[in-house]
C-alpha cells in the first residue's frame, strides 16, 4: 500500500546555517548523515522526529557554495510542516526572537498557516494540523513537546499540466481529491498529508541548484509495493523509472507528467539500521559502493557545530573556502590550492595524510575554463593570461589578509601548498606581492610569468616536487633557478610518475616539514592516497 510522504529533499548552500535553522530554530532532531549515493563528496542531512520515522523526514543534499537554483514548474515550491494549531501563537512569537521574517498566520484550506524562508530562501509553512501528530515527538531541543514540529504536513507542486499531475498521484501514490482553492487543488493521502498541485501555466520553468527542493518522495509499505508501482508506470509508457537502495529504504524513482522528481521509498529498514536510537544522527556514514575512503570523506564534506557547540564563523572574502578542523589539532594551519578542474577540497584527503593534526584551509580558484574553477586564465597549453595572473594573485593576496584578521591566523606559520595551476598562482604570488608567503609547497609547477619583476626572497623556504615523467616537469629546474636567484631556500624532489598526485608526495612533504618546521609529522599512514581526479591537471 502507498500512503502519504515519506521525505523531502532540498539542496542547501551552508550546512551549518542549514543545521542552525532546521536543528535550531525548528528544533527537529538530526536522525542521520550520509555521504551522498550519487555523489559521495557530497554531504547529506535527515531531520526528523525522535525516531526518523517516516513521514516526519525533511533531507538536505549539500552543495557548500554551489550556484543557486530557481523554483518554477516541473518543482516542488513549498514545504509545509505540521504543528498543533495552538502553537501559531509560540511559533510566532518564536520567530520573531530569532530575528526571522515570517507571514501570517494565514487561513489555507481551513487551517492556520505561518509562512517562513530558511536560509536558502526555501519556502516553509508551520500549519495548524490537529489530526497529525507524531508517534515519536522530539522532545530534545529547547521547544516544549507540546509545540513541537509532529511531521511533514504536505508540499506544493508547481505544474503546467494540472490535472495530468492530479491523475497522476491520484492513480500510483493514493492520493484523493479534497478541495480547491483557486489555481490550487488539495490531494489528501490515506495518512492524512497533503500534496497541493498548483497550476502553474504562465509561470517560469524551474531550475536546479541550492535553495531548490530535489523531490518528494512517497511511503510504501514493503518492497512487493515498490514493484507493484514500478510495474504500473512502465505499463504506462510514461516517464522511466529506476529502483535503488539507499541502505534506509528501498527507492523507486521517476517524474510526474509535470516534471517534478518522484521518489516512493519503503518505510523500512529505517534510521536505525546502523545507529542506536539513542545516538542517531551523531556519526557519518558512507554508501557502501563508494570507493572514497570514510576516513576521505572525514575530511573532505564540510563540517558543521550542532546549535549552542563552538563553531567556525566564516567571513566574506574574495574567495570561497573552507575549514578541516582534525578531532585534536596542533596549531598549524595549511592553506591549499588546487590544480585545474578542484575545488577547495581537491587537496585536503592528501594533506590529511601528510599532517593529520594540522587545520587545513582550502581556497576554491575564481577563474574558470569550461565550466571548472581555475587560478588564471590560460591562453594555450603553455602560455597564460598575464593580466589574469596578476588581478588574481592581488585578490588572492587580499584575500589573506582578509583571513588572517577573521580567523586570527599568523602568518609566519602558515603553509602553502599548491598543485599544478594553484603552484603556479603560489610562484607568481611570491614575485608580485613578496612577503606574503613564507613556507610553501609546489607540486608540479612551472614558471607563468612572462616578466618576474624583482624580489627579494630571503626568509622563504620552499619545496619543489615534480614528476619524472610529467610534460610540465621539464620546467621546474628553471623555477628552481630563478626563486634560488631571488634568495629563497629551495628544496626539491623528483617523484617517478606524471603529473597526478599521489602516495609518492607525501613522506617527501612529510620530511621537508620534519626539517623546515621542527615538528614531527605522525607517520605516513600504510593505505594509498586517493585525491579526486582532477579534470585536466594542467597549469
Amino acid at each position: 500500500m502507498v500512503s502519504g510522504i515519506h521525505h523531502v529533499t532540498a539542496v542547501t548552500r551552508k550546512v551549518q546555517a542549514n543545521v542552525d535553522f532546521y536543528a535550531g530554530f525548528l528544533g527537529m532532531r538530526l536522525v542521520k548523515q550520509t555521504a551522498g549515493y550519487e555523489d559521495a563528496t557530497q554531504l547529506h542531512l535527515f531531520y526528523g522526529d525522535a525516531a526518523g520515522t517516516p513521514g516526519s523526514l525533511l533531507t538536505f543534499l549539500a552543495w557548500e557554495d554551489g550556484a543557486p537554483g530557481r523554483a518554477g514548474y516541473g518543482q516542488i515550491s513549498e514545504i509545509s510542516l505540521a504543528i498543533d494549531p495552538a502553537s501559531i501563537g509560540y511559533w510566532l512569537t518564536r520567530a520573531m526572537s530569532f530575528g526571522l521574517r515570517s507571514e501570517g498566520p494565514a487561513d489555507e484550506f481551513g487551517e492556520p498557516v505561518l509562512r517562513l524562508k530558511d536560509p536558502d530562501n526555501i519556502i516553509l509553512k508551520l500549519a495548524g494540523a490537529k489530526d497529525l501528530a507524531s508517534p515519536a515527538a522530539w522532545d530534545g531541543a529547547s521547544i516544549p513537546v507540546e509545540h513541537v514540529v509532529q511531521r511533514v504536513r504536505g508540499a506544493t507542486m508547481l505544474t503546467e499540466k494540472p490535472a495530468e499531475s492530479r491523475s497522476f498521484l491520484e492513480t500510483h501514490f493514493g492520493y484523493r481529491f479534497q478541495a480547491n482553492r483557486g489555481t490550487i487543488d488539495r490531494l489528501v493521502s490515506q495518512s492524512g498529508d497533503v500534496i497541493d498541485v498548483r497550476d502553474a501555466r504562465g509561470f517560469w520553468s524551474g531550475a536546479p541548484g541550492t535553495g531548490t527542493v530535489d523531490h518528494v518522495a512517497f511511503r510504501a509499505a514493503d518492497e512487493k509495493t515498490l514493484l507493484s508501482v514500478r510495474k504500473a508506470l512502465e505499463a504506462t509508457d510514461g516517464s522511466p523509472t529506476n529502483m535503488h537502495d539507499r541502505k534506509y529504504f528501498r527507492s523507486l524513482y521517476a517524474r510526474e507528467p509535470g516534471g517534478t522528481l518522484v521518489e516512493l521509498a519503503t518505510d523500512k529498514p529505517g534510521m536505525t539500521v546502523d545507529e542506536e536510537h539513542a545516538s542517531l544522527g551523531t556519526k557519518l556514514f558512507a554508501p557502501p559502493e563508494t570507493i572514497t575512503n570514510l576516513d576521505d570523506l572525514k575530511v573532505i564534506l564540510p563540517q558543521f557545530s550542532m546549535p549552542g557547540q563552538p563553531r567556525i564563523n566564516y567571513r566574506e572574502l574574495p574567495f570561497v573556502h573552507r575549514f578541516y578542523t582534525p578531532p585534536n589539532p596542533d596549531g598549524s594551519v595549511f592553506v591549499l590550492l588546487h590544480g585545474s578542474g578542484g575545488n577547495e577540497t581537491t587537496l585536503m584527503p592528501l594533506l590529511n595524510k601528510v599532517a593529520p593534526r594540522a587545520t587545513l584551509m582550502g581556497v576554491r580558484g575564481r577563474a574558470t575554463e569550461e565550466g571548472f574553477p581555475r587560478w588564471y586564465k590560460r591562453i594555450t597549453p603553455f602560455s597564460f593570461d598575464q593580466n589574469d595572473i596578476k588581478t588574481e594573485a592581488e585578490a588572492f593576496a587580499a584575500f589573506i589578509e582578509g583571513a588572517v584578521k577573521s580567523y586570527g591566523l599568523d602568518p609566519k606559520k602558515v603553509v602553502y601548498v599548491g598543485y599544478s595551476n594553484g603552484a603556479n598562482l603560489l610562484n607568481s604570488l611570491l614575485y608580485l606581492h613578496p612577503n606574503l608567503v613564507h613556507k610553501a609547497v609546489l607540486l608540479r609547477s612551472m614558471p607563468v610569468l612572462s616578466d618576474y619583476p624583482h624580489a627579494d626572497l630571503k626568509g622563504t623556504d620552499l619545496l619543489v616536487i615534480s614528476g619524472k615523467t610529467d610534460a610540465y616537469g621539464k620546467y621546474a629546474s628553471d623555477l628552481e633557478e630563478k626563486l634560488k636567484s631571488s634568495g629563497a631556500t629551495v628544496d626539491s624532489d623528483v617523484i617517478p610518475g606524471g603529473h597526478d598526485l599521489g602516495d609518492a608526495d607525501v613522506p617527501i612533504i612529510q620530511k621537508w616539514l620534519l626539517q623546515r618546521m621542527g615538528d614531527d609529522p605522525q607517520p605516513l599512514e600504510q593505505q594509498a592516497v586517493k585525491p579526486a581526479r582532477e579534470t585536466s591537471g594542467q597549469p
